[in-house]
């Protein structure tokens, strides 16, 4: 029965891509750029107090023998060295899983669109349960895939603390997939392992990103998808996990990170909690707690210890989005102070010939806030809506 309604989806799903929906090509969305960029321009221009002000972090643009980069060519060596460094330091991804084979578990008609309870394979030997928002009407879309510990999360038509993110885009025209990590998440061990937790040969954030990275072909070949204009976003967790996604996958078009905590810190427990094993402390189960719950790292394993010893931080890795456009939205993790690391990845984009590639909104707490997620949708609207300005240049 299962397979029945599997294929009756996807057959719904191709007549809705039909050649003259096609031809539509999001037509039904809205795209007002002028408007959009009036409202988000401010985000992308750091205060005064920290224009040029780059903080004590390692510039991304020196190379790890201490060589300057001063063209682009150079700096598509530097990131393949950034990227090569950080990948044998995790661990190496498995090869990706391109093909996907998606089982529709049970179809839902919502408020102008359809929700898809979907079944499919984002680690090799792991599959995962998400929710597939579809909006009404024909053609290719933008589409986001939303991460967060529960995908139900996303797709709520109500949240009082604003995290339904999946919903409120799907209602302005995307399409979106809500991953979550329910299992673990009641098992309280969180992330990913592969390939098991006893076990694990890549640090979990960085599995975490390699599903994501998987999900991503499963929404390219959807009729409904422009695999061009897939974004990702995440809040806290799912911001961390939203960040190092697209760091590390280059097919992801632009990002929100919603105050994952951008560079590494001791200074905010729990929110900048890199030292976990479920995110770059990993270490084989069973785990201790006391330490954390101090607030302190003394006790941190596996590879954070190495990375903090050896002078590594995030800015790296931020780097490897140029010349993709980010937002991230900040709180208590990630205030106006954060630009002194941003500016790093502002300084690559504009070796490239960009401007405006990078974005910060500040507001007090942690909770994504209804003003901060409207600049979030905005942002969205202005990059995946409005298609031309991803490879807008400097005017």
């Amino acid at each position: 029965m299962k397979r029945l309604l599997s294929i009756l989806v996807l057959l719904a799903l191709f007549v809705g891509a039909s050649p003259a929906g096609m031809a539509q090509e999001a037509g039904n969305t809205k795209c007002d750029s002028a408007k959009l960029w009036r409202e988000l321009a401010p985000y992308f221009k750091p205060p005064k107090e920290y224009r040029n002000k780059f903080g004590k972090y390692r510039s991304p643009l020196e190379f790890y023998d201490g060589k300057m980069v001063k063209t682009p060519a150079q700096w598509q060596e530097r990131r393949k060295e950034i990227l090569d460094r950080w990948m044998n330091m995790m661990g190496k991804w498995p090869p990706f899983i391109k093909k996907q084979k998606m089982e529709v578990l049970s179809t839902e008609r919502r408020d102008g669109f359809t929700q898809y309870k979907i079944s499919f394979k984002w680690l090799p030997n792991q599959k995962t349960t998400a929710y597939l928002l579809v909006p009404d009407g024909g053609g290719r879309r933008p589409a986001v895939i939303t991460v967060f510990y529960t995908p139900e999360t996303a797709v709520a038509k109500e949240d009082e603390k604003n995290r339904n993110f999946a919903y409120q885009l799907v209602k302005r025209g995307f399409v979106t997939l809500s991953l979550g990590t329910t299992e673990t998440t009641e098992a309280k061990t969180y992330s990913l392992y592969y390939p098991d937790i006893k076990n694990s040969k890549i640090q979990p954030i960085s599995v975490l990103a390699y599903a994501a990275a998987n999900a991503w072909y499963l929404l390219a070949e959807n009729p409904n998808v422009d695999s061009t204009r897939i974004g990702i976003m995440g809040f806290s967790y799912g911001g961390k996990w939203a960040m190092f996604s697209s760091c590390l996958f280059q097919k992801f078009a632009c990002a929100v990170w919603v105050d994952p905590g951008l560079v590494f810190s001791d200074s905010h427990p729990p929110l900048i909690n890199y030292w976990e094993p479920w995110y770059l402390g990993y270490y084989p189960p069973p785990w201790t707690d006391t330490w954390r719950n101090k607030g302190i790292v003394p006790g941190a394993k596996g590879l954070y210890p190495k990375l903090i010893k050896e002078g590594y931080d995030l800015q790296e890795l931020h780097a490897l989005m140029a010349p993709r456009p980010f937002l991230v939205s900040g709180g208590l993790a990630d205030e106006p102070n954060r630009w002194e690391v941003l500016n790093y990845t502002v300084k690559v984009d504009k070796l490239l010939g960009y401007s405006d590639r990078v974005a910060l909104t500040s507001r007090e707490g942690h909770l994504p806030t209804i003003d901060s997620n409207k600049a979030i949708y905005e942002f969205f609207q202005y990059f995946l809506m409005c298609k031309n300005n991803l490879g807008k240049k400097v005017q």
